[in-house]
C-alpha cells in the first residue's frame, strides 16, 4: 500500500511535505506548508542517504524548524529555495505510523492541508495551527483517530470559509435542530429549505459532528459507534463536495 509521504515544519519554514521530484537519488522536492509563507516548495539534500542526520529530521508527520537559502529577495519565486537546516521540534511520526488508523488518519489530515493551501506563498496560518495541532492530538492518542480526523476535516472546512452547521438552518436560519442535511446548501435544514438529495441523518450523529466542530470532546468520545460511523459519512460528503474531488488517502481511513 503506497501512501504519499508528509512532513510538518515550523516557523523558518513548517510544513507538510510530499515528495514530488528527485534530482539525484539522494535528494528531494518537498512541499511546505509555512506559518508566514503558506505553501512553499523546496528542495532537499542528502536527504535520500542512509546515515543522513538531515534526512532523519524530516522524516513524516516531524514538527521541524527548517532553515533555507533563496536566491533574491522572495522565498517563493521562479527559482527553488534550498533547505539548508532542520531541527526537530516534536517527532509526531514515531507514534503516529505505529498503528494504522492512526497513520491513515494523519496522512487524509496532511492532504487535506495541502488541497486548502494549493497557492504558495499565500499565508496559511489557521491552517497550520489547524494541522500542528491535530498531528500533536493524534500521536498522543487521547481521542480516537478516526474522532480526531472528522474534527481536523471540519475545522478546515470552517477556516477556509465553508463551515457547516448542525442545528440551525443552513439556509434560512431557522433555530435547530433541523431534520434534513444537504451538503449543496451548507449542512442541516428545515423542512422549508428541503433540497433534492437530503438526507434524514440520525440526531445524535448532528449533535456529534457539532460536537467535533466545537471541540466537546467529553460529547464526541461517549458517542455510539454507529452514529460515530454515520457522522463520518456526512464529513466525508461535506468535504467533497468543497474540493470538487476526493482525497486519495480517506479510502484506505474508510476502510
Amino acid at each position: 500500500m503506497a501512501f504519499v509521504d508528509y512532513l510538518l515544519n515550523k516557523e523558518g519554514l513548517d510544513s507538510a511535505c510530499t515528495v514530488v521530484q528527485i534530482f539525484n537519488e539522494a535528494d528531494r522536492i518537498i512541499t511546505l506548508l509555512t506559518r508566514g509563507h503558506g505553501r512553499v516548495r523546496a528542495v532537499a539534500r542528502g536527504v535520500r542517504r542512509t546515515k543522513s542526520k538531515f534526512g532523519a529530521r524530516l522524516e513524516p508527520f516531524s514538527h521541524v524548524d527548517v532553515q533555507f537559502f533563496a536566491r533574491g529577495s522572495e522565498l517563493v519565486g521562479r527559482g527553488l529555495p534550498l533547505c539548508t537546516q532542520s531541527e526537530t521540534i516534536a517527532a509526531y511520526g514515531g507514534t503516529i505510523v505505529t498503528d494504522y488508523a492512526r497513520y491513515t488518519a494523519g496522512t487524509a489530515m496532511l492532504e487535506t492541508a495541502e488541497r486548502f493551501t494549493d497557492h504558495e506563498g499565500e499565508p496559511a496560518v489557521q491552517q497550520y495551527l489547524l494541522l500542528v495541532g491535530g498531528l500533536r492530538t493524534l500521536a498522543r492518542g487521547e481521542h480516537a483517530p478516526h474522532l480526531v480526523l472528522d474534527a481536523f476535516l471540519l475545522r478546515s472546512l470552517a477556516v477556509n470559509g465553508y463551515a457547516p452547521s448542525f442545528g440551525d438552518c443552513a439556509k434560512c436560519g431557522m433555530p435547530g435542530p433541523s431534520r434534513f442535511f444537504s451538503v449543496a446548501s451548507g449542512g442541516a435544514v428545515c423542512g422549508d429549505c428541503r433540497v433534492p438529495g437530503s438526507v434524514v441523518p440520525s440526531p445524535r450523529a448532528l449533535e456529534l459532528l457539532g460536537a467535533l466542530l466545537t471541540g466537546d470532546w467529553e460529547t464526541a468520545d461517549a458517542c455510539e459507534p454507529r452514529y460515530v460511523r454515520e457522522g463520518s459519512g456526512l464529513v466525508s460528503a461535506y468535504l467533497h463536495w468543497h474540493l470538487e474531488r476526493g482525497l486519495r488517502s480517506l479510502r484506505y481511513v474508510e476502510q
